[in-house]
Formats: structure tokens, sequence, C-alpha cells
């Protein structure tokens, strides 16, 4: 008898257990969900945070409330998402920071980046575009690597600080085409869009939403962009890849929840934002400032993330960021 129940006690409490664990899921939101932009408002991170999630009410039927928690780039407010409650009710918003991050805060954040948090999808992908100062005689990428490789060590490139996604792209760059452009970091991407258009360097690569504004008025000349195809919205900017085969380098603006938040709610969320991101006002929203909508499985985006760790952990060791 004994025997008997300790085989199906367990069968029926899960029985039992499912059904209103359905329910409850079901129900998924039922209050406000809080959105935390890890960045303060204005940036890329913010402005796809609000054009995304100020559409999620019509899909989801609750308000999700944006707060930014900006500072050490990025890390603050990924910590305060970490410590929150895995129920659904705590959504961050990040970038391709997060994962540079890792590095180039080891020791220094209390948070495990791929451990701590689960991916729900990205938001919005971010191409960069290779531009020059306007005094530097290239009209195309193929001219730059022939000048570089003419002028070894005399042209120099800026970033927005080491290990910076400027950074890493030039990094990139420099290896594929096998050319030595000097690194300048500056401390942002203020300083360096100033650096650039008064000369003080020749070349970057910048975000497309950075660089167009300089390009427009002639103070930039632009090249290629970095994803693997041309921008719609810039038809006649070629893609770099175009004369460097295999050369991508995009970032991503993404959504997560803490770890341990339930994997029907995390499904919630991706159906939900799916939806959203297909949406032609949110999709023509995120082109307006040059952001293409992006959305990935929750298996997708883990795999996307283990394989832009291994990536970024390769490029910051080459360059001496890691030890």
């Amino acid at each position: 008898m004994k025997s008997f129940f300790r085989a199906f006690v367990p069968a029926i409490l899960a029985g039992l257990f499912f059904p209103v664990a359905s329910i409850v899921y079901a129900a998924y939101p039922d209050r406000p969900v809080r959105v935390i932009v890890v960045f303060p408002p204005g940036g890329s991170n913010d402005v796809t945070a609000r054009i995304v999630f100020n559409k999620m009410p019509a899909v989801m039927g609750q308000q999700f409330v944006i707060e930014n928690r900006g500072g050490a780039s990025g890390t603050i407010g990924a910590a305060v998402v970490a410590k929150s409650p895995a129920d659904g009710y705590t959504v961050m918003v990040q970038s391709t920071t997060h994962i540079a991050n890792a590095f180039a805060y080891r020791g220094k954040i209390q948070y495990d980046t791929l451990g701590d948090f689960i991916g729900v999808t990205p938001l919005a992908k971010q191409i960069g575009m290779l531009v020059v100062h306007p005094s530097l005689p290239v009209k195309s990428v193929k001219d730059l690597i022939a000048l570089a490789k003419k002028r070894p060590g005399q042209i120099n490139y800026g970033s927005a600080g080491a290990g910076s996604y400027v950074h890493l792209n030039m990094v990139l760059f420099t290896n594929a085409t096998k050319t030595n452009i000097v690194h300048v970091p500056y401390k942002g991407g203020g300083p360096l869009a100033i650096a650039l258009i008064s000369g003080e360097v020749q070349t970057t690569i910048s975000t497309i939403g950075s660089a167009f504004r300089h390009i427009q008025s002639g103070k930039m000349r632009a090249l290629g962009v970095t994803s693997a195809q041309r921008v719609k919205a810039f038809p006649d900017i070629p893609a770099i890849g175009e004369s460097v085969p295999g050369f991508e380098f995009t970032a991503w603006v993404g959504s997560f929840v803490p770890k341990g938040t339930p994997r029907p709610i995390v499904d919630a969320l991706n159906a939900a934002l799916k939806k959203t991101l297909a949406d032609p006002a949110v999709a023509g929203a995120l082109n307006k400032v040059t952001l293409e909508p992006m959305y990935m499985t929750p298996d997708e985006f883990a795999a996307r993330l283990k394989s832009d760790y291994a990536r970024y952990e390769k490029l910051m060791t080459q360059i001496g960021l890691i030890k």
C-alpha cells in the first residue's frame, strides 16, 4: 500500500499543479510590467524601448512602464534586474554592450552576464558605417585599404573608448584587411565625432544614426556599412563585405528577464514582441532612427549571446583588454 502511494501521489499532485500553473501563466500579465533601460534617456536603447514597449499594451493588455537606470556602461541597471523577482514583471533592455561589459568590467560586476539573465528576443539591429574625414583622398572601402597599406601607421581611427563597439569593429576591419591604422580612443561618441569632423582622426566606424547627419552636411564621407547586406534606407552605400569578403559586425538592442523566469512567461513575452516588431508602425519608427527591427526565438537568442560572448572574448584578448 505504501508503495502505491509513493508511486501515484506525486503523479496526482503533478496533475493538480499543472492546470493551476497553466491558468496562472495564461493570466500574465495581470499588472503593469517594469522595463528597465540600463542607459540614460535619448540613446538608441532608450529610443528602441519606447518605440517597442509603448505598443505592447495593445498586444498584452497591460502597461509597460519604462524606467531608466543608467550608469557604468549599463552594469548598474543590469545588477538591479539580476536581483529582481523572476516573475516576468521586470524586463531589461540592453545592447551588445552587455556582452562587452563581461570583459571590460571583469571582477567588478555583481552578476553573471549569461547565467543571470534569459534573453527574450533582440528588438533592433544597430548597423555601423565606415566614415572618413573629407580631406582623406579615398572614396571607397578599397581606396581606404590601398591608402592604409601605402601609408602604414600614418592613418588614425578614433573610437568611443577601448573595448567599445567602434573599437572592436575597427579591430575586425584592420585584421581582415591586414592594415595598420592607429587607434586613438576618446571618452565617448560625442568627443569622437568632434575629433573626426576636425580632422584630428581620419576615419572611424560609427553607428549610422550618429554619422548620417554629418554625412549629409559634408563633414564626413561614408564608405560602407557593417551589415552583411546594404541598408534599405541607404542603398547607394555598399556593405564593407562587398570589398572585404565575410566582413560583418552589427550590434543589437535586446530584451531580457531574470534567470528563473518560467518559460511560459518568456514565451508569452516573446510572442507579444514578435507581433509588435512586425507592426509596420513600429518598424517605420525604428527605421526613422536608422535601426532595423530584429526578432529571434529565446533559443536562437541564447545561441547568439553565446556566439557574441566568444567573439568578444577573442577580440578583447587580442587588443589586450583581457590578460
